[in-house]
C-alpha cells in the first residue's frame, strides 16, 4: 500500500484505484484511530472513480481527524474525479490543493502558526 510516514506529523498516502483505494482508506483509518497525533495528506494522481463505500470512508476519515484537531488534505485529484465531489456535493467540504507540495505547505503553515506552550508546562 501506498501509506507512508512523510514526516513525524503528516501521513501521506497514495491512493490507488477501486478496489485498493477503499482498503487503503480503511487501514488509514485505523492508523489514525491508533496514533491520533497526525494530519493526513491523500494523493488522488491514481484514481479515476470514486465509490460510494470510498466517499463514506473519506467522510469518515475526517470526521475523526477534525475531532482530534487535526487535517485532512487532497491533492492532485484529476479532472473527472473532481467532477465526482462536485456531482454529490462535496466539492468544498474536503480542503484541496494542486499537489503533495502545497499540501506540505499548507499543513506546515498551520504547524508554524500554533503557539508553543511546552515552556509553560
Amino acid at each position: 500500500m501506498g501509506i507512508q510516514n512523510w514526516s513525524e506529523d503528516i501521513i501521506l498516502v497514495d491512493l490507488h484505484r477501486e478496489p485498493q483505494m477503499g482498503d487503503e482508506l480503511k487501514t488509514t483509518i485505523d492508523i489514525v484511530h491508533d496514533r491520533g497525533d497526525c494530519d493526513v495528506i491523500l494523493d488522488f494522481s491514481n484514481v479515476d472513480i470514486i465509490t460510494s463505500p470510498s466517499l463514506s470512508k473519506l467522510l469518515k476519515l475526517r470526521k475523526l481527524l477534525g475531532d482530534c484537531g487535526h487535517r485532512l488534505v487532497f491533492c492532485s485529484i484529476p479532472a473527472f474525479t473532481r467532477n465526482a465531489f462536485k456531482v454529490t456535493g462535496l466539492d468544498g467540504f474536503f480542503e484541496v490543493v494542486d499537489d503533495r507540495s502545497a499540501a506540505s505547505a499548507t499543513l506546515q503553515c498551520q504547524l508554524a502558526d500554533e503557539p508553543d506552550f511546552s515552556e509553560y508546562s
